[in-house]
């Protein structure tokens, strides 16, 4: 069937998503179910990660993909399909219509991460770079399914799709029977809607949370307003959830099945992926990570067993070292200080010395001599250190006030 057709717009059901179960046997592999003991002892109850960051293509969108494409009759397979997306979509798209045999043509944006151009034309795609914005590839896919006839894939506005998705759901349930609670991250909304219409059907007793980047967080006012509403430019590192407005179709589901939708801030999320990296030894992308911030931002309030769905894990080399270093930072563990010292020979070796008595690791030095707002006898160091967290930096302080520099920032 195609994207906006009165049959689109119907809804989920249990048996929509056995379905695709089967459709998907062979296809989509069973991800792991990880224990996390760290996340177990902070919330007061076992936390298990469903590892979808370790499915083909590197997220769990190859499924709904697949059931998408799958669906579609032999004339609308013949003409193809067409897609829009920065990374996890267009992956999915790629290698759900190789499988196939469905020629397909994404859509990405020229700013996109290199390693996600080239793995979407590694899987089968044609891609074609087009705009700055996701909006503005999105409205080029559109008009490029208008004037060839190509089926447009949405990202996560299809029941197909959203059925696809709801496969998780039933691993969950077969993975961790116990589970009391399931958190997961939300963009447009249909691994969410997904897995709450596969859960709620066979468990009801289980609690659905869904989780957004707070500077893209649509879902709250759209549920408090009762339709989908949009929030304008949104910005977070979570592209994987950075989605301005609620798919209609996973909106309706969600607001009916969800539990609750919480925010999270982008120093939790920071945090958050460098947990999984350093505790649980996965790589996650910051959407993939949303609900092991939410864990970590109010871990009482989540009801055990614990599952939390680590969606993918499909970040850029670059971001990841960012994200890292900015999640060292939230958790005191990375200090950039910058301070003025009296410009003679050996002033840098004992300013060193300082810090390395104070057991700090020097990760870079900046050292100005020349500079309109300095003193003719004065220099301006700025230093990147590695802390043992916010006590530690608030002794590095009080070590370099008491050795006599003045410390600006």
């Amino acid at each position: 069937m195609s994207y906006g057709t009165a049959d689109s717009l119907r809804s989920v059901t249990l048996d929509d998503v056995l379905g695709a179960q089967k459709m998907l046997s062979g296809v989509a592999r069973v991800t792991a179910m990880e224990g996390s003991r760290y996340l177990s002892q902070l919330v007061g109850a076992p936390v298990h990660l469903k590892c979808e960051n370790l499915q083909r293509t590197g997220s769990f969108k190859l499924r709904g993909a697949y059931v998408r494409i799958a669906g579609l009759l032999p004339e609308e397979r013949a003409a193809g399909v067409v897609a829009a997306s920065a990374g996890n979509h267009a992956q999915g798209v790629a290698l759900a219509s190789s499988l196939l045999g469905v020629h397909a043509t994404v859509f990405m944006p020229k700013g996109a991460p290199l390693p996600k151009i080239s793995a979407t034309r590694d899987y089968g795609a044609e891609v074609r770079l087009y705009g700055q914005v996701v909006d503005e590839t999105l409205a080029a896919a559109q008009e490029y399914a208008f004037e060839t006839g190509a089926v447009f894939i949405h990202p996560f506005d299809h029941p197909d799709v959203i059925a696809g998705q709801g496969t998780v759901g039933l691993e969950i349930l077969e993975q961790c029977p116990q589970v009391r609670t399931i958190v997961v991250g939300i963009g447009g909304g249909g691994l969410a809607a997904g897995v709450a219409v596969a859960v709620k059907s066979l468990r009801p007793d289980v609690r659905i949370v869904g989780v957004q980047a707070e500077s893209a967080a649509a879902y709250p006012p759209s549920l408090t307003a009762g339709h989908p509403v949009s929030v304008e430019n949104p910005t977070t590192m979570a592209d994987g959830i950075k989605v301005g407005r609620p798919g209609v179709v996973p909106f309706g589901i969600i607001s009916e099945l969800v539990d609750e939708v919480r925010t999270v801030s982008e120093d939790q999320l920071s945090a958050a992926l460098l947990l999984c990296l350093e505790r649980a030894k996965l790589v996650v992308e910051p959407a993939g990570a949303s609900p092991v911030a939410a864990l970590l931002d109010e871990p009482g309030a989540f009801a055990g067993p614990v599952v939390a769905v680590l969606s993918g894990g499909n970040v850029d080399p670059v971001l990841l070292q960012r994200v890292l270093r900015h999640g060292m930072a939230a958790q005191g563990r990375y200090l950039a200080v910058r301070l003025r010292l009296t410009d003679r020979p050996g002033a840098l070796a004992t300013l060193l010395g300082v810090l390395s008595a104070a057991d700090a690791n020097v990760l870079d030095v900046s050292h100005v001599r020349t500079d309109p707002r300095l003193g003719l006898t004065e220099a301006e160091v700025e230093l990147h250190l590695e802390t043992k967290g916010p006590a530690h930096c608030a002794e590095l302080g009080q070590a370099l006030r008491a050795a006599g520099y003045t410390v600006i920032d």
